[in-house]
């Protein structure tokens, strides 16, 4: 069973910059597709950032494109999520998912995805 904690959300400043961390247990197969997503108040769920753990596949959200860096620590079996130029539009619930099948062009739909942590939250003012 695989299980998803996140950490390093907080209160930043605008232009301020932030790591999320994903860290990953449980796994059964040698390669994921992991992604990170977010959610504010009153809003629908949005997919941030999307990577293959085996390569080949990276992709962002027009949003956070070129702010915002998914990255992995194969040894620690940890997904980060490097924030820069941090604004409120920014401010919301950010969780990780992961899929042992392959990424597909779909996955900010969020319904590829069969494992989710609780989710860490972001401040941005």
């Amino acid at each position: 069973h695989v299980q998803l904690v996140e950490s390093g959300g907080g209160s930043v400043q605008a232009g301020g910059s932030l790591r999320l961390s994903c860290a990953a247990s449980g796994y059964t197969s040698d390669t994921y597709c992991m992604a990170w997503f977010r959610q504010a108040p009153g809003k629908e769920r949005e997919g941030v950032a999307c990577f293959a753990t085996g390569g080949g596949f990276i992709n962002y959200s027009d949003s956070v494109k070129g702010r915002f860096t998914i990255s992995q620590d194969n040894v620690r079996n940890t997904v980060y999520l490097q924030m820069h130029s941090l604004n409120p539009e920014d401010t919301a619930m950010y969780y990780c998912a992961a899929d042992p099948r392959f990424c597909s062009w779909s996955w900010s739909t969020g319904k590829v995805f069969r494992y989710w942590g609780q989710g860490t939250q972001v401040t941005v003012s």
